[in-house]
């Protein structure tokens, strides 16, 4: 179908900027807290536990405000979430080199990120018709490489200008406005969970949804080692632009595999089986990587690999909807969120470990076993996968 229908549609245009602009912060954290940290002369150590609380805080609180919005909606829980995340992001950029306050402003930034991720994909059945609505996850998921892409440009750009604090505060600025273009978005205020069943679960009730959660934890354990592998990559072979080059490959790749996979009307084959599909040709990609090439090889393959990952994750994003129980939608999509990141930091601790003892052939190994894990517990768990974790009739949301 053509993007640019859809992208005319009514306020699609509107969330998906809102939600990009919104979420560069968390992409910028990653870059912004460790230059802000070590020209306050913080240690290492330091910086690399900042930074590890920041990411826990997120894992942790993203699922805990995904079940707000699910009983309370969006704009309460995204506007007060992007002040108190905002309001983190200033007190390191105000206290640099006190380490107890950088602490308390990593966690509370991590903790309160607005879920504007989770937050979309629980709109998008409202925004869009039904037809497509398996393209407007095609679209979100190959734009999300604009969000890794722009996050560190901006705070290159803050540095250029003044100095790593001002990524800071930038940060909190661009979260703010993200937060506000979304929020105030007429399907957002309108959008109202169902009903859901009174249960501490919530939607780790459904087993198709665990299975597909736990297996997507192995994508991220090969994200986490491919972030590790190619800056040794390009410390070994003469690369223009080094590891960042490789990365922006990869999320090329992923942005046209999106594009590429939701401008396709009718899959003939139904979601649980294209998600073990994909994620086996994935394995196939990642395996491949395996044996280190040349760079104009190792380049393609980047592109390779790519082109599967968004498709994988577009998938994901459809059959979470549909195994989801009434009124956990939101909820579900941040636990999707906190295991892939879960398994990116798994993958990038393992990876760093094996590339010590045993080199960089292993270490690029670290994903394949990651990926393969995901599509043997995609290929033992197809038939939970093919149920619907809320009624047919029943809608994932609905305007009120």
């Amino acid at each position: 179908m053509s993007y640019v229908s859809l992208l005319r549609g009514p306020h699609v245009t509107r969330l998906l900027l809102g939600t990009l602009v919104g979420r560069l912060p968390s992409a910028m954290a990653a870059v912004a807290i460790p230059l802000a940290l070590r020209s306050a002369g913080a240690s290492y150590a330091f910086v690399g536990l900042s930074v590890g609380a920041f990411a826990i805080a997120a894992a942790v609180g993203g699922p805990l405000l995904g079940r707000l919005v699910d009983r309370v909606g969006q704009p309460r829980v995204l506007v007060p979430a992007a002040v108190l995340a905002g309001g983190g992001f200033l007190v390191i950029a105000t206290a640099p080199d006190q380490h107890g306050a950088v602490l308390v402003g990593a966690i509370l930034a991590g903790a309160a990120t607005p879920p504007l991720e989770p937050c979309l994909r629980a709109l998008w059945p409202d925004v869009v018709a039904a037809e497509k609505l398996e393209s407007a996850y095609a679209l979100d998921s190959a734009s999300q490489q604009l969000i890794f892409v722009g996050g560190p440009l901006v705070v290159a750009g803050c540095v250029a200008v003044r100095s790593p604090v001002e990524a800071l505060w930038a940060g909190a600025l661009l979260g703010l406005a993200g937060v506000a273009v979304v929020a105030t978005a007429s399907p957002t205020r309108a959008w109202r969970a169902p009903a859901r069943a009174a249960d501490w679960l919530g939607p780790l009730r459904s087993r198709g949804l665990v299975v597909l959660l736990i297996s997507l934890t192995g994508v991220g354990v090969a994200i986490g080692t491919l972030n590790v592998v190619v800056v040794s990559y390009a410390e070994g072979h003469r690369l223009p632009g080094g590891a960042p080059t490789l990365l922006a490959l990869n999320a090329l790749g992923a942005l046209v595999g999106g594009l590429a996979y939701g401008a396709v009307r009718r899959w003939p084959v139904s979601p649980p089986r294209r998600a073990l599909l994909l994620a086996t040709g994935l394995t196939a990609g990642y395996a491949l990587l395996c044996l280190l090439p040349a760079p104009p090889v190792m380049s393609s393959l980047m592109l390779l690999t790519g082109l599967f990952l968004a498709p994988v994750l577009t998938v994901s994003f459809v059959l979470v909807g549909e195994l989801s129980p009434a009124g956990t939608v939101t909820e579900a999509f941040a636990w999707l969120i906190t295991l892939m990141t879960s398994g990116t930091a798994l993958g990038s601790a393992v990876s760093g470990s094996v590339l010590e003892r045993a080199g960089p052939t292993w270490a690029a190994a670290c994903a394949v076993l990651g990926l393969a894990v995901c599509v043997l517990i995609l290929l033992a768990g197809q038939s939970h996968l093919v149920g619907r974790g809320k009624d047919a009739t029943e809608p994932t949301a609905s305007a009120v």
